[in-house]
């Protein structure tokens, strides 16, 4: 359990970054909140104000716009993170990569372990790492334990795009960028995904610039 003083500083923190309107700053690449273990959720933040940094963090992505943000993202080394896709994407991508639409939601406190050992490889992007995407290999299909914002248990199956979302944001919290996992030969400029890579699968990535697909 979090002691008073553990909880002022990171209460502090958030009340300075909700002092002023619109979108949050999101931090880029570098920055050393982005590298280390966010702190476990346990009331550092009251009810009042942790349903006002939900909504900051729910704009903020909303403005990137992104699929999803972590705490950490914005300086705030908690674990929490938001997600959300409308899955505006045609009939053949969705198909490709299993792109569903996926309401707003609050992770808690997340871990994820895999289901199966199938795993799917795509083009990802961080709004941390802005300009760039890279193929990523990821679990097709895990369980997601935690909690919602009113500390109610969540234990579901993703698969998917939503599997990929719910990775790449319990990711965060751990410390761990997408580049971490990404498969180095593939890092392409958002320029070049545009031009050249911009298909529902890597495939040719793949061949024409030299990496393997699981």
């Amino acid at each position: 359990m979090a002691t008073p003083s553990d909880r002022a500083p990171l209460a502090e923190q958030v009340e300075q970054l909700l002092a002023t309107e619109g979108p949050l700053t999101i931090v880029a690449a570098g920055d050393p909140v982005l590298r280390r273990p966010a702190e476990r959720f346990d009331g550092q933040l009251d009810p009042a104000l942790l349903a006002r940094f939900v909504e900051a963090l729910r704009i903020t992505m909303h403005a990137a716009p992104g699929v999803g943000l972590a705490a950490p993202q914005v300086g705030v080394g908690l674990r929490i993170a938001v997600i959300e896709d409308p899955a505006p994407v045609p009939q053949e991508v969705r198909l490709a990569r299993g792109r569903v639409p996926q309401p707003f939601r609050v992770l808690v406190n997340p871990s994820y372990e895999p289901v199966g050992a199938g795993r799917a490889a795509f083009f990802e992007g961080c709004l941390s790492v802005p300009g760039y995407q890279a193929v990523v290999a990821r679990h097709a299909e895990v369980r997601l334990t935690g909690e919602d914002e009113h500390g109610r248990a969540v234990d579901e199956v993703f698969a998917g795009w939503p599997a990929r979302i719910v990775q790449h944001e319990t990711d965060h919290l751990d410390g761990v960028l997408y580049l971490d996992r990404a498969e180095p030969r593939s890092l392409s400029s958002n320029q070049a995904i545009a031009e050249r890579w911009a298909e529902p699968t890597p495939a040719r990535a793949a061949e024409a610039l030299g990496f393997e697909l699981p």
